[in-house]
């Protein structure tokens, strides 16, 4: 039986036992899909994140990501951690700096700064946030996160969906203390949220200016529909997403706009993702996502 090494990283925070863990499995050349999609089971993590050899000499190598049920095309913490855990494992004089890492989406520009006990890696979107026809009423929406049609949006913020390879559907409410108070019903979200295939609903993304840390610019909340449905304390793919309705709602001159969003407060994993966009003639030229991540574990998986 072959063993491979697993490594336990909690991304988007820079101290252990916070953030959102991630499973990284190492040197996973010959290793089925089927084989993949059983160990992210058995993690029951999020996220689990497979290392193999890169089809391009040039890239640093190849990532699968998989939930406990399916194979993700792109995510933003399975990003940071594997660019992290790739350039730690190289060692002082290995690959930090910037490499490419293949993911399904394409490939995906990446950049560590390696530090003492957390490192810090950011990434440039392989694609663009667009916005997607979104034909719910708001009222069903606040319903489905028991809340009251007057909490759902705020200035000129209106839910909207939009999606940088995964989509969300993004709510923005009234404050911190509305966002505090979301009741998730899986049932109710699942009959109104757009599909985004194979059966599965577009997720939650809920936001606020009114934040707990001083420089942070927004306040966020994820909730992905399932079985069970479950909050997630930090999501860079939600992020990018939210890149979107930023410049959209918001209207940022030209230029470049760095924002921290914290994520993962209510449920005792607090979070902080860095989001960078460059915008040029009131469109989205480029954007980034980045944020800190901390071995916690380490491991061989005999499997």
């Amino acid at each position: 039986m072959k063993s491979r090494k697993y490594l336990i990283y909690d991304v988007f925070t820079d101290r252990p036992l916070a953030g959102n863990p991630l499973a990284v499995v190492v040197e996973c050349e010959g290793l089925e899909t089927a084989a993949m999609q059983a160990i992210a089971r058995e993690f029951n993590l999020s996220e689990t994140v497979f290392i193999l050899p890169a089809d391009n000499p040039r890239h640093r190598a190849r990532v699968r990501i998989f939930t406990p049920e399916y194979e993700m095309p792109f995510a933003g913490h399975p990003t940071v951690g594997a660019a992290v855990a790739l350039a730690e494992e190289a060692g002082d004089d290995g690959m930090a700096g910037m490499f490419v890492l293949e993911e399904q989406i394409g490939p995906v520009r990446c950049a560590v700064t390696k530090g003492r006990g957390a490192s810090f890696a950011e990434f440039d979107l392989a694609k663009l946030p667009e916005r997607l026809p979104l034909t719910v009423d708001p009222a069903a929406i606040g319903a489905a996160l028991g809340l009251a049609p007057h909490e759902i949006g705020f200035e000129n913020h209106r839910p909207s969906l939009w999606a940088a390879g995964v989509p969300y559907l993004t709510v923005p409410v009234a404050g911190q203390e509305v966002a505090a108070r979301i009741r998730f019903d899986n049932t109710a979200w699942t009959e109104l949220a757009p599909p985004k295939g194979e059966g599965i609903v577009a997720s939650a993304y809920i936001y606020c200016r009114d934040t707990v840390l001083h420089d942070s610019a927004f306040h966020a909340r994820m909730f992905s529909p399932g079985n069970p449905a479950i909050e997630d304390p930090a999501t860079g793919s939600a992020a990018a997403a939210f890149a979107g309705a930023i410049v959209h709602f918001d209207e940022p001159v030209a230029g470049s706009h760095a924002f921290w969003i914290e994520q993962g407060i209510e449920m005792g994993r607090p979070s902080r993702i860095r989001l960078e966009i460059d915008v040029e003639g009131g469109r989205i030229d480029g954007a980034r996502i980045g944020g800190h991540a901390v071995k916690v574990a380490e491991g061989l998986l005999f499997a």
